[in-house]
């Protein structure tokens, strides 16, 4: 495993809720990744950890070979990949996403 692929497990798998976007949660650089931080916000979320791939090519690359998925943003919680915005906007709408995230203790 290459170091950014190992850096990638250990941020994933050290914090509890990581979002992998263009931008800050702050200033989002894209709709999807803005959208992708208005639902954890909706969720209750209010650390929100988040990644920005503009920074650093090798980790925009590098999440994509990690997840095995093509688009950015990209939330994972408790190691685990859940998804992006399009994924997360479904579980929000169902409940499923808020509860994901409320067992986060």
């Amino acid at each position: 495993m290459s170091d950014v692929q190992n850096w990638i497990k250990e941020t994933v798998t050290s914090t509890p809720v990581v979002l992998f976007m263009k931008g800050t949660a702050q200033f989002p650089q894209c709709g999807f990744s803005g959208r992708a931080i208005q639902i954890l916000k909706a969720c209750g979320v209010e650390n929100i950890a988040t990644v920005n791939v503009l920074e650093d090519p090798e980790v925009r690359q590098g999440i994509k070979e990690y997840s095995n998925w093509p688009t950015i943003p990209q939330l994972y919680v408790r190691g685990e990949f859940i998804g992006g915005s399009d994924i997360m906007s479904e579980m929000y709408e169902s409940g499923e996403l808020k509860a994901l995230l409320q067992n986060n203790g």
